[in-house]
This record gives structure tokens, sequence and C-alpha cells, in this order.
């Protein structure tokens, strides 16, 4: 079994967290584990929450509109802030740039997106969603948040604002979070 190294009782209680709740609630076994005696928690519950999420949406609008996810995710973005950079996309997205790169240039050629020199920086683009985008977002939206409800409805209102309210500090965050696991990843 794996335990983290210096255990300390917040550590144990962050790990137990959601536990007394889940109760009569039963889980997979390995499930529960990965729950509450896993030394990375967090990253399992945002991991796990994230695939119940992504695999059945992108799955469902890859089959209906034939737009796999790095594609869509480019819609979305632009469908959210119209008038964006590859780079904010790659950013804001998680995705690298060879992946949004690729995404982009189908969206294009599919004539989904269209392409701008950026009257800012004549070096860069900006994206701008066509028509065709924005009724491919219009017909896969309402299924993105009827998902999202379903996964949220095990929590009372006020829960439901703590939860966005913590994951948005943790999010606002993540720039100070070192890029490397590694520093001697730097040096070749």
């Amino acid at each position: 079994m794996v335990r983290p190294p210096n255990t300390t009782s917040l550590d144990t209680l962050l790990r137990k967290g959601g536990q007394a709740a889940a109760g009569a609630h039963g889980v997979e076994d390995l499930v529960a584990v990965k729950l509450w005696e896993n030394p990375c928690w967090l990253s399992f519950r945002i991991n796990f929450l994230a695939l119940q999420f992504n695999e059945p949406i992108y799955r469902f609008i890859e089959k209906k509109t034939g737009v796999p996810r790095p594609e869509y995710v480019v819609l979305y973005s632009l469908g959210l802030s119209d008038g964006l950079t590859a780079s904010a996309i790659c950013s804001s997205s998680g995705f690298p740039k060879n992946t949004i790169s690729r995404a982009i240039q189908k969206l294009v050629d599919k004539n989904i997106i269209r392409r701008e020199i950026d009257p800012a920086d004549l070096r860069s683009f900006v994206l701008y969603l066509t028509d065709e985008g924005r009724r491919i977002l219009a017909e896969t939206m309402q299924p993105m948040v009827d998902r999202e409800r379903v996964m949220l409805s095990g929590l009372t209102a006020a829960e439901q604002l703590m939860l966005s309210e913590l994951l948005a500090k943790v999010v606002v965050d993540s720039p100070n979070w070192p890029q490397m696991i590694n520093p001697q990843e730097t040096e070749v």
C-alpha cells in the first residue's frame, strides 16, 4: 500500500473528506481506496470527475457533429469569447500548441471558424466563429449544461457555490505552480 511520507492529521482529514457524507452511498472498492486512502486525493477526484464529464460529452459531440474534442475545445472557447488567439486557447485549455494548431486548421478548412490577421499585432491571427460554428455550439451546449447539472445534483445550492469558489481559487493560483516536477528537466 502506498503511504504518503510524513502524513499529518490535516492530510488524513483531507483524504478522508466526504467519507462520512458518502454513508450508505457505496462506491466500488478501488474507487473507495482512491477516494479515502490516496495520498493524491485532489488529483484523483478532479481527474475522476473530469472523465465522468468529458468522456460521454465529447463522444456525443463527435458522433453528432463530427467534431473531435480538440476542435470542440477551440469552438467552445470562441463561443465564450470570440476573437481569441491560438495561444489564449492553449493556455486556458491545457492542450499543447501543436494540438490546438491542428484543430484550428481543420476548423478553418471546414468553415467552422475563420482566421483573421490581428490588427493589434500583424504577426498574429485572431479566430472567430462562422455561422456553422455557432450552429454546432447551439446544438451541443445544452447536453453539456445538463451533464454538469446531473453531476452537481448531489450538492445543495450552498455546497455548489462553495465548490465553485474553492475550485476557482485553485485555478487562479495555478500560475504560481512550478511548470516542472524536477528542476533538472531544464538542463540538456
